[in-house]
């Protein structure tokens, strides 16, 4: 499988070039910054110049000939709110009309836990929220693609624990590792199209939980 990965610099961009190069695909990372790419070619992946302030007719260029594209960049806690809506939401919804445009229909978007309802949104958080919610509107009702929302829950540095929770009543907390984990398998596993699954860390197997998020 031919994939681009937008965001691949990012904490958990890294790890999912890191696991779908594992798998033996074809990952081509989207980086910013040229003395980003070093690190990609060692580990096997294609770097790609890519920046999410373009317009979507040039963002289209690099995903011709993409089986898929993951969306996993964000403008990060160092910059201000309009930063998270020209990257977060804009930078995300360019990225949707760039992979209609180049004819690629699968598309995995990282997002976050309590998206939906915005009476549980975390008031230092809400214009990050706000960004989260209409780009996933967006994905699901103004779009054509295969797509698959994922919504972990708080994100944390620790190794992978291999084990999460999927759409639970209440949030919690999930590795890094788990949600690139969960990503790859929900890439290549096309009963995920058209889902928006939660998911924190738990007691289930992520490739059974994958499954049952998929029913």
């Amino acid at each position: 499988m031919k994939v681009f990965v937008i965001g691949a610099h990012g904490q958990i961009g890294k790890k999912i070039v890191s696991k779908l190069v594992a798998q033996g695909d074809q990952v081509y990372a989207g980086i910013r910054q040229p003395e980003q790419a070093g690190a990609f070619e060692d580990a096997g992946a294609e770097p790609v110049q890519f920046n999410l302030m373009a317009q979507p007719e040039d963002l289209a260029l690099a995903f011709k000939g993409m089986d898929a594209i993951v969306f996993s960049a964000g403008s990060g806690g160092q910059t201000g709110y309009d930063m998270t809506l020209m990257i977060d939401l804009d930078g995300a919804v360019k990225s949707m009309e760039a992979a209609e445009i180049a004819g690629v229909k699968r598309y995995v978007i990282i997002s976050a836990e309590f998206t939906p309802d915005r009476s549980r949104w975390p008031r230092a958080l809400q214009p990050y929220y706000v960004a989260k919610y209409y780009a996933d509107e967006w994905l699901k009702t103004r779009t054509q693609l295969d797509y698959t929302i994922l919504q972990p829950g708080t994100l944390l540095n620790d190794a992978g624990t291999g084990q999460v929770t999927v759409n639970p009543e209440v949030g919690g907390e999930i590795t890094r590792d788990d949600v690139a984990t969960f990503t790859v398998q929900a890439l290549r596993t096309p009963a995920t199209i058209g889902q928006t699954i939660a998911l924190i860390n738990g007691t289930t197997p992520i490739e059974t939980a994958v499954q049952q998020a998929a029913k």
